[in-house]
């Protein structure tokens, strides 16, 4: 059930997300509020989608918390075959949509603390979670959550985080908030993940820039290079090359504004001379190819219902399903292998606190 409660922070009033599918769908045995409309049977899941309705500090264009919602109806139209994995999907596996995370919490720092704790029981290491969000400050509590993963173990330095986004995401603060989705990158670095691979950077500051250039866990592939008519070739190639390199464990986060603005007018922060989507599809493809590693996690954020046209949801919505049938088609080539028991469908919220701890000690810090 979706709460009543609702935090209010930058003039963003969180709403309750709405159902509605019109016209007609893909899937003959459409199911509303699944992804793809997909029935679900049994009580396994091989693939998590988890819907994150959260904007507490967007600072541009508004609307991330209805996102997942648009994104769920938008999927209903998507088709099903896969060229790659060759089948249609579901292709014989469990794909299972949770109910939404409930908005709860009397601050930024409860609903941080409450996200990871809704999170943290799809990290078992049976299934791959798919998450829908919701403002790209998502990432802090999803990641805080990941480390509970069996492969990352605790031991953050083990994990990488591939950033498709349009903005580095690297600041200190912005407008004195060090949770701001503008920080979502910066926080993630001082989680200790062991490495950060950007790829469409096109907008960010000074200080960023300087971040980019002294922290040597941070790889970058700048728009400006990728995208360039004379030379963008060249650095595409090795952009997919650093990713079909990579090792150990993968969370892939997916800020649509990555792709070039014309895709995704209604996120919040559209940038023109972002990635095609046929480059977003190689990137997700290279990362779940890459022999020496597992993609264990993928969130898809920055989501905006589009009113006049559902161009916006309809492309987040084909991105999370390309990152469906790559995970399915890991599975069926044994590049992907569940590393605990099957876990069900029933998961309960755990408990976090790290959240409320760090802004306990930034508060001692201050009147120090």
């Amino acid at each position: 059930m979706q709460s009543n409660r609702r935090l209010t922070l930058n003039n963003i009033n969180q709403q309750p997300q709405k159902r509605l599918c019109k016209g007609k769908v893909v899937s003959e045995e459409y199911v509303e509020g699944n992804f793809l409309g997909l029935p679900e049977n049994g009580g396994e899941v091989d693939v998590a989608i988890l819907q994150l309705p959260y904007e507490l500090t967007t600072s541009y264009g508004q609307g991330t918390a209805g996102g997942p919602a648009a994104c769920i109806i938008s999927s209903a139209q998507v088709e099903l075959f896969d060229a790659s994995l060759g089948e249609d999907l579901p292709a014989g596996a469990a794909l299972f949509t949770a109910p939404e995370w409930d908005g709860e919490g009397n601050s930024l720092a409860e609903q941080l603390d409450n996200i990871s704790g809704y999170l943290k029981p799809w990290y078992a290491g049976d299934c791959l979670p798919l998450i829908l969000g919701g403002e790209h400050g998502i990432l802090p509590p999803l990641l805080n959550a990941a480390k509970h993963h069996p492969l990352v173990d605790g031991n953050m330095q083990r994990l990488t985080v591939v950033q498709i986004d349009a903005h580095a995401d690297l600041r200190e603060q912005l407008d004195g908030e060090k949770y701001s989705h503008a920080c979502a990158a910066s926080r993630s670095l001082d989680l200790g993940i062991g490495q950060l691979v950007q790829i469409g950077i096109r907008a960010y500051s000074k200080q960023e820039a300087n971040y980019i250039e002294k922290d040597e866990r941070v790889t970058t592939f700048f728009a400006r290079d990728t995208q360039s008519p004379s030379t963008g070739e060249s650095a595409w190639r090795s952009c997919l090359d650093t990713l079909e390199n990579l090792t150990g464990p993968i969370h892939l986060t997916i800020d649509i504004d990555g792709l070039d603005g014309s895709l995704v007018p209604a996120t919040g922060t559209p940038v023109p001379g972002g990635l095609s989507f046929w480059q977003a599809t190689e990137v997700i493809e290279a990362v779940f190819s890459a022999p020496n590693s597992t993609v264990i996690s993928v969130d898809v954020n920055e989501i905006v219902a589009q009113e006049d046209t559902p161009l916006t949801q309809f492309t987040a919505a084909m991105v999370a399903t390309k990152a469906i049938a790559m995970h399915l088609k890991a599975r069926k080539e044994g590049r992907w292998e569940a590393v605990a028991k099957q876990a069900g469908r029933i998961r309960m919220p755990q408990i976090s606190d790290y959240f409320r701890q760090q802004k306990s000690s930034e508060s001692r810090e201050d009147t120090a």
